[in-house]
């Protein structure tokens, strides 16, 4: 992520999650969520302003969104496709599972398609091991995964 100077909308929007969740204890997580959910990514304009707010160091907090897999530096598609690839998943076909999105989608994983209208993210558990293998679509976990539900899900995420 790049350090650069913030832009008065970024750093207006970045302000207003920062005040409304520095109180909080242990406030970097919930900010960074925060700014996640207002711009659909964390910018790395914000990470100055959120160091400044914090009173931590730039390396600090870039340690942070750069160590946990949530957060993006870019914009996310319309949809955003996390699919499991934990070892449940994988034993029940999960690496199948895979190539078929990939191909369907005809993007590999953290990459969004050129339309705009898909991210696809993999995870490392979904907590529906007995389920698997499995995936979550825009906040919503999609259990026992086959060849059928994957074109479904596939056709429904290029609307």
């Amino acid at each position: 992520m790049t350090m650069q100077p913030a832009s008065t909308e970024i750093v207006s929007r970045a302000s207003a999650v920062i005040n409304e969740l520095k109180g909080l204890e242990g406030p970097l997580l919930p900010i960074l969520h925060g700014i996640q959910e207002e711009f659909g990514y964390v910018p790395g304009e914000s990470l100055p302003v959120i160091a400044d707010a914090l009173n931590l160091s730039r390396a600090e907090v870039h340690g942070v969104v750069t160590f946990y897999h949530d957060y993006r530096n870019h914009p996310a598609g319309r949809h955003v496709l996390k699919l499991c690839r934990a070892e449940a998943c994988q034993s029940m076909g999960g690496d199948a599972i895979a190539a078929q999105l990939q191909q369907l989608l005809g993007i590999g994983f953290h990459e969004t398609t050129k339309d705009g209208s898909v991210t696809l993210e993999p995870v490392y558990c979904l907590g529906l091991c007995a389920c698997a293998p499995s995936a979550m679509l825009d906040g919503e976990v999609i259990g026992r995964l086959d060849a059928e539900k994957i074109e479904a899900i596939a056709a429904e995420v290029r609307l």
